[in-house]
Order: C-alpha cells, then sequence, then structure tokens
C-alpha cells in the first residue's frame, strides 16, 4: 500500500495538505494556502520534486532536534517534516517521503 496526501482545513479556514505513510504516519505538511485548487499545486510540487534527493534541506531547530524541509526547483519550501530526536530518525523521514511523495492517492477531508 501506498502513501497518500490529506486535503484539510487549519483552524484559521485556510488550506493545508499533509503526506502520511502507508502506515497512516505522517511524513509532512504544507504551510496555510489560501485555496484549495493553491493547495493542490502544492501536492502537485511534492510529487514533482520528493523523488529528487537534491531538494531536501535538513535542518536542526533550536531545541536540538531535527527536520526537514522539501523545496521545489525555485527553492520555495513545500513542505516541512516532523521533528525527529535524531539524524538517523530524519534520514528514515526523507527516504519514506521519496517513497510516498509521487503517491497519487489524494484524500480531501474538507468536504
Amino acid at each position: 500500500m501506498a502513501g497518500k496526501f490529506e486535503i484539510y482545513k487549519d483552524t484559521s479556514g485556510g488550506f493545508r495538505f499533509r503526506l502520511k505513510a502507508a502506515n497512516g504516519q505522517n511524513i509532512m505538511a504544507s504551510q496555510g494556502y489560501a485555496s484549495q485548487a493553491a493547495c493542490s499545486n502544492g501536492i502537485a510540487s511534492v510529487q514533482r520534486n520528493a523523488g529528487d534527493a537534491g531538494q531536501y534541506e535538513r535542518k536542526a531547530a533550536k531545541n536540538g532536534k531535527q527536520y526537514f524541509v522539501l523545496k521545489a526547483k525555485n527553492h520555495q519550501i513545500v513542505a516541512q517534516s516532523q521533528m525527529y530526536t535524531t539524524a538517523a530518525a530524519m534520514e528514515a523521514g526523507i527516504r519514506s517521503a521519496m517513497k510516498n511523495g509521487a503517491s497519487d492517492k489524494i484524500e480531501d477531508l474538507t468536504a
């Protein structure tokens, strides 16, 4: 079973997406978008860029936890991962994003 994207509304009424692995675990999530069409464009960007290892930027938060962002070819951040306690766990998250990011399964939770 492959991963999937979920489109949902945030507390301010904006549209967001998250990429989930086949086991239901969240891999990464988007920023807020004003429209569902813009959110769908963000998903398309993940689908195009997730398989390219060079599009991932590894980061460390102030609390020392690790996370990654996926960037589009224009260097805009498309999605950000959860926080990881180790670099090895973050690398596993990137591998999962690369594997599941091309998924064409999109579930609209806003309906």
